[in-house]
């Protein structure tokens, strides 16, 4: 199959320069066929550039009337792309700004059509010396965050270039972010919806250090790390909600059971923490529907419980002060261990390709 008549390309601009109308050009003539372009809001200056690009027959110009970022744009593109290319192998995504090379574009399309079932990312090599420092180091900070928060190791979390099958356009139109932060949405998507992800060398182009990138350092970078701090917000307040209560038991149960009071204060405060907790990952955290969810989650709690209770009885008898401190660094090593079980096994859901949600 050949890759530029099958895959159409998306430009998301925003207050573009002509640099994105010589990067349409250098497209088309390398027989690519069908090119998307989102006009997010631009300034008023920038309108010759669309309206020349209109005159490209290859060309669809859709227009945002204020800038709803990038995000809504590529949303706003989906959703044009399933209703007139439904039949269509997939899209490739590329930054208007000219640091995308067109045969890299080719490579990304070539994969996709190879791989139809994968999301395929354009990685860039950021070891070079005049790699911009903001780039690197929030390359090397998502990279991390996104290891750890979801178990996906990707070489370039930030990357704009991507090749993306229809069937999974399907399910992008419904994930939450209209900035920057839908593209880490999408690579977690991946890994809830079990979509592999393929990776393709690409040249690293910065122009002008990046100057004429709309990422915001700051703001967009909360969005984009909020998806994983509701993981961390989730567990911190049921945390917190074990300790209380646990400290709460310790009192009322100090004088009743002389000897195991430890042990019974962990298991009243680990269940009722334990429901909250399950509450909020179900719903906000994984937003997961799998049906068996709640056996699996229970089943770890209760281990996690008995090896909590276990833990600190021991470690108090070893030293004989401390119950609550003891317990607070036992549950956090624990904590760690229940994050990943929680992600790989309780609330993982498994969907066939190609069905819609």
């Amino acid at each position: 199959m050949n890759s530029t008549r099958s895959v159409t390309i998306l430009i998301p601009a925003y207050n573009p320069d002509n640099k994105l109308t010589e990067l349409v050009k250098n497209i088309v003539n390398e027989g690519f066929q069908k090119i998307l372009i989102v006009n997010d809001g631009s300034k008023q200056e920038c309108q010759d550039i669309f309206d020349s690009l209109k005159d490209i027959k290859e060309c669809t110009v859709i227009e945002h009337e204020v800038n709803q970022g990038k995000g809504q744009a590529l949303k706003t593109a989906f959703s044009y792309f399933l209703d007139h290319s439904v039949d269509s192998l997939g899209l490739v995504t590329v930054d208007a700004d000219g640091q995308h090379a067109v045969e890299d574009m080719k490579k990304v399309a070539k994969r996709l059509c190879e791989r139809p079932d994968s999301l395929v990312l354009g990685v860039r090599d950021f070891s070079a010396d005049d790699i911009p420092f903001r780039s690197r180091f929030g390359n090397i900070l998502t990279k991390g965050v996104a290891r750890f928060a979801c178990g996906i190791n990707i070489s370039d979390t930030q990357t704009g270039l991507r090749g993306i099958p229809t069937h999974f356009i399907k399910k992008l139109i419904h994930v939450g972010g209209q900035r920057y932060e839908f593209e880490m949405n999408m690579l977690i998507e991946c890994k809830t919806n079990n979509i592999n992800i393929e990776e393709v060398s690409i040249q690293t182009i910065y122009i002008e250090e990046n100057e004429s990138s709309h990422f915001n350092p700051i703001i967009d970078s909360i969005k984009i790390y909020s998806v994983f701090l509701k993981f961390a917000v989730s567990s911190g307040l049921s945390f917190g909600l074990d300790v209380l209560l646990f400290a709460l038991f310790v009192m009322i149960l100090n004088g009743v059971f002389i000897d195991t009071y430890i042990i019974f204060a962990t298991i009243f405060a680990r269940v009722l923490s334990a429901l909250f907790n399950f509450t909020v990952n179900r719903k906000v955290v994984f937003k997961s529907t799998a049906p068996n969810a709640i056996m699996k989650y229970f089943t770890l709690a209760i281990g996690q419980m008995l090896a909590s209770a276990l833990l600190v009885y021991l470690t108090f008898q070893f030293i004989g002060y401390g119950e609550v401190g003891i317990k607070i660094i036992v549950d956090f090593m624990l904590f760690l261990a229940s994050f990943v079980i929680q992600r790989e096994w309780v609330f993982k859901k498994k969907v066939e390709l190609g069905e819609v949600q």
